[in-house]
Order: structure tokens, then C-alpha cells, then sequence
């Protein structure tokens, strides 16, 4: 075939001859790999993690539809759907509302980037793995970080909020509503009030908890709001649902330098997401097939109802609870009013090294189930119940299976 190409290049003149001459200048020295010329395998495996969570069925069918151009207008009309779907989970109405392409952390440095300069004062809750990482990117960006700092399994009081808003005069205050490190469920009546008193914004992870606790965007007064596709939305990982009031948007089109992040630079992303009435402008290739199925999430929890999916956690959340009592296990979260309802966190029964008992529901059982994460690493199993996985029998194929890997796992009886 080269010999042929090179013959017809002598026709086609100098030019063409030198770039069939390129086109094998070298040899390949990289061979293809065996294993792409096998079929993709999966598993099929029941996902009672912290996340990600199995797709739902009708999330996992817009996952086959066919590509369209990121920016048609029947996807800047999907793109509209979802900013809907976003308002009414979040019970806002908040005009800049959008999604980042990125997973939750991904939401949480947009919000970062965009609200926080060197030098601002910012005041981070870090009661788990959320708050540290949420310090360590405002450090990054040169803010003044000043975490309060409690173990896993606590929450913060406003008398405590308020200390540190009086001390260290922040423009901004992390809290995160659902700690999936420790399953603390963070109480946010109040919060947004105390903070405007103080002239400060507050921005809320809810990554673990939309969806499955109540929470009111608007009516709780928090300015920055934040979740994941791959929770309680049973959606495909990579795309993070954000929102801003009208006081956060006036912190960020207000800023003396721009973002480090062109990428994340919110000016952009509303414009790109329709969100301040100008015409839209290319920003980035979104994920088209992602949004489709996001779209669906969105579409599944309308459906619901709001009311209904937060009871149906609620439940589910009290069923588990009371079968892992039975099972003698003990709950890492002391105060009932705390816990979690989307993931729920189990101290590592005595003896036992919780990877045997994660890998032995694995194995045998098709059963994902995790251990801690950052200050709960070793001390903890986590195991979620998120959208259509926080069912009953989901409930009682965990705790059949539980029960024969504490019987077959290894125990240190010392």
C-alpha cells in the first residue's frame, strides 16, 4: 500500500510526496494490546457504598442514546431542563444555577475559585475529610484559613459558628451538610441568617445528602450549594449540580483578580449555561451523553417528589439501623438527630480488620460496602442507601450477608 501511495505521490507533485514519506518515518514501538481485543466485562454488583450508586434503569438507557452536538439547540434545551431540575432539588430560585463538569470536588473548587481571593479570611467546619480537603484548596488559592476542627461523629452548634465568625471576620464560611466520612448530618436552620449578620456568605457541600435529607436552598439562606450526580441522583459520576444567590454571584463579579481557573471562571460558565441573558458563547465540550442522563436523574426525582424520596430515606435509613442493632453492631453516630439517612456509618466490630469483611461481601456476595475515610480510615464500614438502592430488601440482602462474614471473616479474640 506505501508503494502504491509513494507512486501516486510522483503525480500529486513534491509536496505530497513528502508527507507520504512522513507517514511512517518511524516504526511503532508501542504493539496493541491483548486485552482491547476482548470484550468489555463488567460485574454486575450491588452498590452500597457511599457512592457511586447503581444507575437507575431509565438513567442507564439515556447513557445508549445517540451523541448531538454540544451546542444544538436541542442541547442547550436539555441544558435548560436540567437548570429546572436543579432549582426545584434545591428548592431555589436562584438564576445562576448550572452543572460543572467535574465530580463534587470539582463543584467544591469552582465555588472556591470564584468566591475566594488572597488574603480573604475563610472560616472552614472540618468535622471529616470534607472540611480538610475544602482548607487545603482555600491555602492553595492564599486565603486565610481558619478551620474549626472537631472529631468525626460531631456537628457544629451555632453558638460555635459564631465564635468563629466574630473572631476571624470571614467573607466566607464552609459547612458540609452530609459528612460521608463519618455520616454526620449537619443542621443548617439558622446558619445562613447568622452569617449574614456577619457580612459573611455560606457555602454547603451536599454532595452525600440531596435528595435525601431535606434541604432549602433559599428559604435556609445558604449562598453556595453544591451535590454530586453519583448519589442519591443514581446518575453517571462526572457532573456536579451548583448553585449562587444573588449575594454570591455580587462577591464574584465583584473581584479584584481573576479566577486561577479559566476552566471553573464562573462568568463564563453562566454565560456558557444560559444563565445571564446574553448569547451564549462557547466554553468547554460538555459531557453531552453525562447531561442526557443527569437529565434523567433530575427527571426520576420531579417524578418522586421531593417529600416522598426524602421519607423513602428516611425509612430506609430506620430499617437499616435497627437490623444492624440486631446483628450487635454499633452505630458510629451517637445522636440519633445527626445521622445521616444516606449513608449510614458502623464501627468496626472488635477483632475484626474491616477490609476482610468489605472483601469477603464482595466476593461472595456482589456487595459493595467501604470502609472510612480520612480521620474514620480503619475505625469505621460505610454503607449507603442512595435513590432507588435505599430499598428494604436491599436492606435485608446486606444484613444476610453481613451476618455470614462475621461468622466466616478471621477474629483476633485478644
Amino acid at each position: 500500500m506505501f508503494r502504491a501511495l509513494a507512486k501516486a505521490s510522483v503525480a500529486l507533485g513534491p509536496r505530497a510526496a513528502g508527507w507520504v514519506r512522513t507517514m511512517a518515518s518511524h516504526q511503532l514501538l508501542v504493539h496493541p494490546p491483548e486485552t482491547l481485543r476482548k470484550p468489555l466485562s463488567v460485574p454486575n454488583r450491588l452498590l452500597l457504598g457511599p457512592g457511586p450508586s447503581n444507575l437507575a434503569p431509565r438513567v442507564q438507557v439515556a447513557g445508549g442514546l445517540q451523541m448531538i452536538g454540544h451546542m444544538h439547540e436541542e442541547m442547550l434545551q436539555i441544558m435548560d431542563e436540567i437548570k429546572q431540575g436543579i432549582q426545584y432539588v434545591f428548592q431555589t430560585q436562584n438564576p445562576l444555577t448550572l452543572v460543572v463538569t467535574g465530580s463534587g470536588h470539582c463543584a467544591l473548587e469552582t465555588a472556591l475559585f470564584n468566591l475566594l481571593e488572597p488574603g480573604d479570611s475563610f472560616l472552614v467546619g472540618s468535622n471529616g475529610i470534607w472540611g480538610q480537603r475544602a482548607a487545603e484548596i482555600g491555602e492553595r488559592i492564599g486565603a486565610r484559613v481558619h478551620s474549626m476542627i472537631k472529631e468525626a461523629g460531631c456537628h457544629y452548634t451555632l453558638q460555635e459558628v459564631e465564635e468563629g465568625l466574630a473572631q476571624h471576620k470571614p467573607v466566607l464560611l464552609f459547612l458540609t451538610h452530609g459528612e460521608s466520612s463519618s455520616g454526620v448530618m449537619q443542621p443548617l436552620d439558622g446558619f445562613g441568617e447568622l452569617c449574614h449578620r456577619y457580612q459573611c456568605l455560606l457555602l454547603i457541600d451536599a454532595v452525600a445528602s440531596l435528595g435525601g435529607v431535606p434541604i432549602y436552598m433559599d428559604q435556609q439562606g445558604i449562598d453556595v450549594l453544591y451535590t454530586g450526580s453519583q448519589k442519591v441522583l443514581n446518575g453517571q459520576p462526572g457532573t456536579s449540580l451548583i448553585s449562587f444567590s444573588d449575594k454570591a454571584k455580587h462577591k464574584v463579579y465583584t473581584r479584584k483578580t481573576k479566577p486561577f481557573s479559566f476552566y471553573m471562571d464562573l462568568t463564563w460558565l453562566a454565560n456558557f449555561w444560559g444563565c445571564d441573558e446574553k448569547p451564549r458563547m462557547y466554553h468547554h465540550t460538555t459531557p453531552v451523553v453525562s447531561l442526557y442522563s443527569l437529565r434523567e436523574s433530575l427527571a426520576l426525582m420531579v417524578e418522586q417528589g421531593l417529600e416522598n424520596c426524602w421519607q423513602q430515606h428516611r425509612e430506609a435509613a430506620a430499617y437499616l439501623h435497627g437490623r444492624l442493632q440486631e446483628l450487635g453492631l454499633k452505630l458510629f453516630v451517637k445522636d440519633p438527630a445527626i445521622r445521616l439517612p444516606t449513608i449510614t456509618t458502623v464501627t468496626v466490630p472488635p477483632g475484626y480488620n474491616w477490609r476482610d469483611i468489605t472483601n469477603y461481601l464482595l466476593d461472595h456476595f456482589s456487595i459493595e460496602v467501604t470502609g472510612g475515610l480520612g480521620p474514620t480510615l480503619g475505625k469505621v464500614l460505610r454503607i449507603g442507601l442512595l435513590g432507588c438502592n435505599a430499598t428494604r430488601e436491599n436492606v435485608d440482602r446486606l444484613i444476610e450477608a453481613l451476618r455470614q462474614a462475621l461468622q466466616h471473616c478471621p477474629q483476633n479474640k485478644l
